[in-house]
């Protein structure tokens, strides 16, 4: 069998304060920006390649995660400096306004780029934003989260990673935590882990959105929810994030990582949710 042929990839860098952002374009036609955090560019490179065929794909490493580099290491990455990140690279790109979907912490970016600039974005699909301040158990699921990144901090990785899964509500075969982050490992996967656990994770999940300022603004928004999420902490953040908005979820294929794990299904629904406006 032929090898899938490859869809050729734009490698470039721009200096944002404070950062050096790796980020990649693909295809043609109009833009749809595709974030994560702390997934970086690499995650989405297999739906992207799908988006190319009909659209100018962007894709980018987060600040301090994989290629991505930051002047200090030891400082926080929010929610308002990723948005400022994603604005610039919308505007180096002079593309707009762009389709942003955001998924997880990413998801969370997407939402603060349209508040602070949503004359950049037409449309924002927020794919299960950890939107913790909007849960009713808030306050237990805070002190939950101090505990774990205190946890990983103190050196107990497997641990941190076990109550991590727990609090979001996902379960996992006995022995999968120490299969996937026990043993020798790649030392740029340990060092965004631990910048994402030290860094972003506390500042991302603590974001309140401005549902005001997102009710009002020229954007279309989208609230997702993988198809398999149902009971896991996203669900109840995204669902939350919803009901506030005064819309519905839209379903997709898969759970919190469903455009990673089945990109062909994800794409299909995507493009079924962007023909619907």
């Amino acid at each position: 069998m032929a090898p899938a042929p490859t869809v050729p990839v734009d490698t470039r860098t721009l200096e944002v304060p404070g950062a050096r952002l790796h980020y990649e374009v693909r295809g043609a036609g109009p833009l749809v920006v595709l974030v994560g955090a702390p997934m970086d560019a690499v995650a989405f490179a297999p739906l992207a390649d799908l988006l190319a065929a009909d659209h100018t794909v962007l894709t980018t490493d987060p600040r301090g995660i994989n290629r991505s580099s930051v002047d200090d290491p030891d400082g926080d990455s929010t929610p308002a400096m990723r948005a400022d990140d994603l604005s610039r690279l919308i505007a180096h790109l002079d593309a707009g306004p762009a389709v942003v979907l955001g998924s997880s912490g990413g998801a969370v970016s997407a939402l603060a780029l349209v508040e602070a600039h949503p004359e950049q974005v037409r449309t924002v699909i927020a794919h299960e934003p950890p939107l913790d301040e909007l849960l009713d158990d808030r306050e237990q699921v805070r002190a939950q989260t101090d505990d774990l990144i205190a946890t990983y901090l103190a050196g107990d990785v497997l641990g941190a990673w076990r109550m991590f899964f727990a609090q979001a509500g996902i379960e996992l075969p006995d022995g999968a935590v120490e299969h996937m982050f026990g043993g020798e490992r790649d030392p740029q996967v340990v060092a965004d882990e631990r910048f994402w656990f030290a860094h972003e994770m506390r500042a991302t999940v603590r974001w309140v959105p401005d549902v005001s300022a997102l009710r009002s603004a020229p954007t279309r928004v989208v609230v997702g929810i993988g198809e398999d999420s149902a009971g896991q902490s996203c669900d109840r953040t995204s669902r939350a994030l919803a009901a506030e908005l005064g819309i519905e979820p839209t379903l997709f294929p898969g759970d919190h990582t469903g455009f990673a794990d089945g990109p062909e299904k994800f794409a299909v629904r995507l493009r079924e949710v962007l023909r619907e406006h």
